[in-house]
């Protein structure tokens, strides 16, 4: 990836990563500011729109489908199971959204 506009989490308020991704792939990491903190500005609301959609499938994918449960024996079958679970996530989510 290069040339983009990464959204990061609160917790990547470090400029020198920040400077580190543009200066290696003109990669501009953006990070909603805490409203603590002296340059905060609201989050443009289709970001947070997307944002709260990915924290909602990565908690399903922790709770509902224990995908950090894994007791593969070999790396196709990690993969394979990982696979599964991923699949299976976006077959609900079609479902929900269509019915």
């Amino acid at each position: 990836m290069s040339d983009c506009i990464l959204l990061g989490d609160k917790g990547y308020l470090s400029s020198e990563v920040q400077v580190d991704l543009f200066n290696y792939a003109n990669i501009t990491l953006g990070t909603p500011k805490r409203i603590n903190q002296k340059d905060y500005k609201p989050q443009f609301c289709l970001f947070k729109k997307h944002r709260k959609r990915i924290e909602t499938l990565f908690s399903q994918l922790c709770d509902q489908f224990m995908i950090r449960r894994n007791y593969a024996k070999t790396f196709e079958g990690f993969k394979t199971r990982v696979l599964a679970k991923i699949t299976a996530l976006t077959i609900v989510q079609f479902i929900n959204k269509n019915y």
